[in-house]
């Protein structure tokens, strides 16, 4: 076996089946959607107000939920505005970034056939219950900095 084949299979990537091409399509026209739709309400042309109701935890308590505020930070994030989508939400900012770094690896798999090593070693070596955990906690700790401000707007 000649030596570029030997380091092509142990490399970070390889060629995607076509099972693994199909999956990364769906996967890509879904989170495609995703931001089609939330674009669409960022331009006025989708009511969003149809779509997401008031929150019942902030009209119960008068305090954010712990989702409150991903809606306004995914809008945000569509319009460009990064960094505000962040600081209005910081979960929903990072859930942003990670769906266009999902997106984006969707589609070089889907259309090129690249698949990357470091997918296959995250769902074999990675529990589900430990990204589960982790997705758990930076939505708790997103939800203690939107409380945090909502306790300083209120005031004692």
């Amino acid at each position: 076996m000649q030596i570029s084949k030997q380091t092509k299979k142990s490399g970070a990537i390889h060629r995607a089946s076509a099972n693994q091409r199909l999956i990364a399509a769906i996967i890509f026209v879904c989170i495609a959607l995703v931001f089609v739709f939330l674009a669409l309400a960022a331009w006025g042309k989708i009511d969003i107000e149809r779509w997401a109701q008031p929150c019942g935890f902030k009209q119960r308590y008068g305090l954010p939920c712990p989702t409150c505020g991903f809606t306004t930070a995914a809008l945000a994030f569509v319009q460009g505005k990064i960094l505000q989508s962040f600081y209005i939400q910081p979960a929903g900012g990072l859930l942003c970034i990670l769906l266009v770094f999902a997106a984006v690896l969707a589609f070089l798999t889907a259309v090129f056939g690249i698949y990357f090593d470091f997918i296959r070693r995250l769902f074999t070596n990675v529990k589900l219950k430990y990204i589960l955990l982790a997705v758990v906690i930076i939505i708790v700790a997103a939800w203690m900095v939107t409380l945090a401000r909502a306790m300083a707007l209120k005031g004692p």
